[in-house]
């Protein structure tokens, strides 16, 4: 097991602190690491990609998981995996689809460990169907204060804190996870402009549930009549007898995905420091909005690329400044479309330079005590950390979306305060009850957890 103490930040890089990090080769080496843990206690990280400080523990110990990547047998008769935590989506989705299989929910990025996306909850672009990613577990492996590795299954109140709990319940090392069949390994895809909000959310919701995967971007630049215009896209499994005629000789299925980290833009040189500003994240947002089709059906695409296409480009974090960037998002439930439209307004009218904002539908809440996601409308940006005002501007978003009865995103959170997080999570005595229960000392404790009292 390598040691070393290093500054650790969110993938949004902010807050840096510094922590004693421990790369274990095996569970016994993680046990020894919990057991022997500081005052200061340990949290687990993955591939840190959670934006916020939910993977830090400042002059605590940090247990890095991406060295536990093992995928076991894969049952291809019953549709079930065995994998530990630090397998990544993108290399589980590269094992799974040349055998006919999907992972159960995938997420925007396949840069995402199944340890992270447990304890996220992640819900994917068919959230209204699937729900998020611990819906999909079939039990669960998880190392407890005591430095003892539980079995855990569903129903039980340590899942339903542990889905979700960002870590704080103990380390994740492994799980069982059920499949989705395919028959292909390409996507049919269909893709639409609306001319401003009020269009996009009438486009999300025409046709029901046809198309199961969907999202939208949403540009956050456009003001006036075009406020909250965006471009839909939709997608759904190919089946076989969708492919072009000349296409009949190829194979079903990919022998493997693209290569992890692999760019379409080979020498492209790194993305210069901090060169998004207002006009040119207007001019982004422009040009993206003008080059899509108006309205295109039936167009194919490989599974990873429909999924994960921004995992092929150029780092993106540079754009947004020395500061790093913060990431928003927060749900509001069915019935509160208004809210979510003064939001959208406020943003366009401060121009913040947004050119990423995604859009998506949430169905039936999943058990996890604090998972994110509850039925309603999903949004979610980025935005240059160093804003003038930033943090008092998102949190006067935080108390309206908390009045609508809405909720921030705690695994993708940065700056909110203990009291918005309280107001907007009702489960939350309810998990601080059972982490008390479980390690009376705090042994998991990270950034997050001390800044929001979890």
């Amino acid at each position: 097991m390598s040691v070393d103490t290093v500054s650790l930040t969110g993938w949004g890089r902010t807050a840096p602190t510094t922590a004693v990090r421990f790369r274990p080769r095996g569970y016994e080496e993680a046990a020894a690491v919990v057991r022997g843990r500081g005052p200061r206690g340990v949290i687990a990280r993955g591939l840190g990609r959670s934006p916020g400080d939910a993977a830090q523990n400042a002059g605590g110990s940090v247990l890095d998981l991406s060295g536990l990547a093992r995928i076991g047998g894969v049952d291809a008769a019953a549709g079930v995996v065995r994998c530990d935590a630090g397998v990544s989506l993108e290399r589980l989705l590269r094992v799974l689809l040349p055998l006919g299989w999907l992972p159960p929910v995938l997420p925007g990025t396949g840069r995402v460990t199944v340890g992270g996306a447990i304890g996220s909850d992640l819900p994917g672009l068919d959230h209204r169907r699937a729900g998020s990613f611990a819906r999909h577990v079939s039990a669960l492996e998880l190392l407890t204060a005591d430095g003892e590795v539980r079995t855990v299954l569903p129903g039980t109140a340590l899942f339903d804190a542990t889905a979700g709990g960002l870590g704080l319940t103990g380390v994740v090392l492994g799980a069982t996870l059920r499949l989705r069949r395919v028959s292909t390994g390409l996507m049919a895809v269909s893709t639409e402009r609306a001319g401003d909000l009020d269009d996009l959310l009438a486009r999300f919701t025409a046709g029901g549930d046809r198309l199961p995967y969907a999202s939208a971007w949403v540009d956050l630049m456009a003001r006036g009549r075009a406020t909250g215009r965006g471009i839909l896209t939709r997608g759904e499994h190919a089946t076989p007898d969708m492919r072009p005629a000349h296409a009949g000789r190829t194979r079903l299925f990919p022998r493997s995905g693209a290569a992890p980290g692999r760019s379409p833009f080979p020498g492209l040189p790194p993305l210069p420091d901090g060169l998004l500003g207002p006009a040119a994240a207007a001019l982004c947002n422009e040009v993206r909005y003008r080059g899509s089709p108006r309205a295109r059906t039936g167009e194919l695409r490989p599974v990873p690329a429909f999924f994960h296409a921004s995992d092929a480009l150029p780092d993106v974090r540079p754009l947004y400044g020395r500061g790093g960037l913060v990431r928003y998002r927060f749900t509001v439930g069915y019935g509160q479309e208004e809210t979510l439209h003064r939001v959208v307004r406020r943003i366009a009218a401060r121009r913040s330079p947004a050119v990423r904002a995604v859009l998506q539908r949430f169905g039936a809440a999943d058990h996890g005590l604090l998972s994110f996601a509850a039925p309603g409308w999903s949004l979610e940006l980025d935005l240059p950390a160093a804003l003038p005002g930033l943090g008092r501007f998102l949190d006067g978003v935080d108390e309206e979306v908390a009045a609508a009865g809405g909720r921030v995103c705690l695994a993708q959170d940065s700056r909110m305060r203990p009291e918005t997080a309280a107001a907007m999570y009702p489960r939350l005595a309810e998990f601080r009850e059972l982490r008390a229960r479980l390690g009376p000392a705090g042994a998991f404790r990270s950034d997050l957890s001390r800044r929001l009292g979890l």
